[in-house]
């Protein structure tokens, strides 16, 4: 079973490629189920003066939902196409978070947080942010908005878990404790997990989430499923070689799959 469910296109601002050149280089690469999965529009900022290219216009997602579906249709001979969504969590937003998710037939919503407040945490033009906060509280203001999307129900896994790794910023105390209370929140709601494998192209230089953590995953039996984050087709199913076999060394032998908001174990 050869997967990848997490990537983004042209629409959304800061990828390159239209949804067809996914498609193609997915049917090329061999891939069984391709998941489409660009970011949902903007809530909390106004696009106009907020930094460029973050995420589609709203007047785009209809687009982005019915191209996908024409495309499911046009290559399902050759290839399982999933329809799906990567549903930013923002404090305080929930109910405009519910209105998008509830308005189309996804075949699944990923849960991320990029934002804690208005400073994207995963945009490498906002990385002075990190020099005027504590490591260590931008941990715990994280993981607690992690808990609090996975409690929210709106979510079918949670994306990149760590990501607040990813340029390079560690806390000084140890939050192995944290990470296993977020990990059970997922865990209490039904969730799945995603093994994002971009990380190793970061400066963190390790996947999303780490092996520590997906140990624990293992331990308690938290599904997971995976992902390149592919930004460019030419990305698509980049290091997820390494990832099924990071999970394969761990003990798991299963990947999460979905379709109309289903999870299905598949062998791998």
């Amino acid at each position: 079973m050869f997967i990848d469910y997490h990537t983004h296109h042209v629409r959304c601002g800061h990828a390159e490629g239209e949804l067809e050149l996914y498609v193609k280089r997915g049917i090329e690469i061999g891939l069984d189920q391709l998941g489409l999965s660009d970011h949902m529009p903007l809530l909390h900022v106004d696009p106009a003066t907020y930094f460029s290219g973050m995420a589609m216009p709203m007047d785009e997602l209809p687009r982005y939902v019915e191209e996908c579906f024409h495309l499911q249709n046009k290559y399902k001979d050759q290839i399982d196409i999933r329809v799906g969504l990567e549903g930013d969590y923002i404090e305080g937003y929930e109910s405009e978070i519910k209105q998008i998710i509830d308005a189309y037939p996804w075949d699944y919503v990923i849960g991320s947080v990029h934002f804690l407040g208005e400073w994207d945490i995963s945009d490498f033009r906002q990385l002075d942010g990190w020099q005027t906060r504590d490591n260590d509280e931008v941990y715990r203001q994280y993981y607690n908005a992690v808990q609090k999307a996975a409690r929210t129900g709106f979510y079918d896994y949670m994306g990149h878990i760590d990501v607040i790794k990813r340029f390079g910023f560690l806390p000084k105390e140890d939050v192995s404790e944290l990470e296993k209370q977020t990990l059970d929140v997922v865990k209490q709601h039904g969730l799945a997990i995603e093994l994002n494998a971009s990380g190793l192209r970061m400066p963190a230089k390790e996947m999303f989430p780490s092996r520590r953590m997906l140990e624990y995953c293992f331990e308690q039996n938290i599904p997971i499923t995976v992902g390149s984050d592919a930004h460019q087709p030419a990305r698509l199913g980049q290091y997820l070689d390494q990832a099924t076999d990071l999970l394969r060394n761990i003990g798991f032998t299963e990947l999460a799959t979905f379709k109309k908001r289903k999870r299905e174990m598949l062998p791998f």
